[in-house]
């Protein structure tokens, strides 16, 4: 266990039972830190963390990168996030999701949102373990907590 997921465990009180499911469908900046806390954090306390990636999301996800705007409200205040987040040594969102995922986290991208955006698995970068449907994923995402980012 890394220094971070050691931290992790023993701010959430050790591990814990459960899963949690996070839909990710926001294509904003803003949306993309709690995504990789919440998945960081359910992973490290032992949790089953699923994130279904649809919508403008999905383009974070590809290996063509992607600017991720902040919402017009937020712009000006990015630049002293990104000093704050670097001050305090807080990785970025994509570096947290992997470590979620070496603790088996899994990623899927929405099957139909992939379609009518044009994108095949091949676009997909390797933070993406699958391409399902929303059925797929509900019924994986049944009996545990679900957060809508």
């Amino acid at each position: 266990m890394t220094k971070a997921e050691t931290a992790l465990s023993a701010d959430a009180g050790g591990a814990t039972s459960g899963k949690v499911s996070i839909v990710a469908f926001s294509g904003t900046a803003d949306k993309f830190i709690p995504l990789g806390v919440l998945a960081q954090a359910g992973a490290a306390m032992g949790m089953e963390v699923s994130v279904f990636v649809t919508g403008f999301a999905l383009q974070a996800f590809t290996k063509v990168p992607h600017d991720l705007p902040f919402p017009a409200e937020f712009a000006a205040m990015a630049p002293e996030l990104a000093k704050g987040m670097e001050a305090a040594n807080v990785a970025s969102w994509d570096v947290m999701l992997r470590q979620a995922k070496e603790l088996g986290a899994k990623v899927y991208a929405c099957s139909m949102m992939s379609g009518v955006m044009g994108l095949s698995r091949e676009d997909f970068s390797d933070l993406v373990d699958d391409i399902v449907g929303a059925a797929a994923f509900l019924q994986q995402a049944e009996g545990g907590e679900t957060f809508f980012i």
